[in-house]
């Protein structure tokens, strides 16, 4: 199946990944450059900050959480799927963030469960 040859609904949920990933990494770069304009971007700092009171620590706990959650399903999903570059959708999580990462993961494996095949060059 190619991508013409899609359902409309795979397609659109493809699309929505595609923007969430766009989304998360234009998000964090610019409030990765806001930090280092700030002079926040220290390790000790960025520390205080994830833990200065009970909502930071609260949300910084929830999302790590989820992180861990997503890291296990990306190696597990994407080895049982054996999704093309499967490994480096956890390394763009960690390097970029999950917000850019776990999206992609999801668009290349709703293409792989399609059946998209890879065109070769």
């Amino acid at each position: 199946m190619s991508w013409k040859q899609l359902p409309g609904g795979a397609k659109a949920e493809c699309v929505a990944y595609a923007v969430i990933a766009v989304v998360g990494l234009v998000g964090t770069q610019v409030a990765l450059v806001a930090g280092i304009r700030a002079g926040r971007m220290s390790a000790s700092q960025v520390w205080y900050d994830l833990t200065s009171n009970p909502t930071a620590v609260f949300t910084t706990i929830d999302l790590f959480v989820v992180f861990v959650a997503a890291m296990i399903f990306m190696i597990v999903e994407g080895r049982r799927l054996r999704l093309r570059w499967w490994a480096l959708y956890p390394v763009l999580s960690v390097a970029i963030g999950v917000s850019f990462g776990f999206p992609l993961f999801l668009m290349a494996r709703r293409l792989r469960v399609a059946g998209v095949r890879e065109e070769s060059a």
